[in-house]
């Protein structure tokens, strides 16, 4: 027994020491920051291209994936209809050296007849198995369970 406590503690012992390393591998060294190049995003595979914020594919994911919670998690039976005036709040405004994401807003209507302000970014890379862009969205006033909070502020730039 206390050769098996010896061992665990030998094995905390070298995990803590060794953990330093693994959890500052995309730091500099010295604490100061490394410069980097505009082109470091496409070692990593990021081209930066992503569709635009009037494209109809992710206008359709995104009524579809809204369609569906409301459904299956809310009961409500809402659904949004087409998107007025889709804007582009931003690209690439958190740096070249994350992930390309590219934020949109537009206004929709619910099948209630309420007005709302929809906003969502494109990631490159995050839908399923990084086959493609991946999509998260807000639709104001219906965020229930305060995902983007406050008022969909964290679904933009």
């Amino acid at each position: 027994m206390r050769n098996a406590l010896i061992a665990a503690a030998a094995g905390a012992l070298l995990c803590i020491a060794s953990g330093g390393a693994a959890s500052a591998a995309d730091y500099g060294y010295g604490g100061g920051s490394t410069a980097r190049s505009a082109s470091d995003s496409f070692y990593r595979g990021y081209t930066g291209r992503l569709p635009s914020c009037a494209d109809p594919h992710v206008h359709r994911q995104i009524r579809d994936a809204f369609a569906k919670r409301e459904r299956m998690y809310w009961h409500s039976g809402l659904a949004l209809s087409g998107f007025v005036r889709p804007a582009e709040l931003g690209y690439r405004s958190w740096g070249v050296e994350f992930i390309p994401r590219r934020f949109c807003s537009a206004e929709a209507f619910t099948n209630d007849g309420v007005r709302r302000h929809v906003y969502w970014l494109v990631a490159e890379g995050q839908q399923w198995l990084s086959l493609g862009p991946g999509v998260d969205w807000c639709v104001t006033g219906l965020d229930r369970n305060y995902a983007y909070a406050p008022d969909c502020k964290m679904a933009r730039p």
